[in-house]
């Protein structure tokens, strides 16, 4: 299922080319992170503890236009 996208205030992205980019870099991010995911199990990583890793990784991206 494909998520709503919502603007800080609440109200909802509609514009169908920013959706469409929102998907394609939703798109290109799961196909990186599931082969880096098989590597990881390829050279014998515990499942979870890469899982762990990029749960970490995305929790620690940061907002670039964040004014606080």
């Amino acid at each position: 299922m494909e998520p709503v996208w919502k603007r800080p205030d609440g109200s909802i992205v509609a514009c169908t080319e920013k959706i469409k980019v929102l998907r394609e870099n939703l798109e290109e991010l799961r196909q990186m992170a599931q082969d880096a995911f098989e590597d990881a199990l390829l050279m014998e990583c515990e499942e979870n503890q890469i899982r762990t890793v990029f749960q970490e990784l995305i929790a620690g991206l940061e907002n670039p236009y964040n004014k606080a």
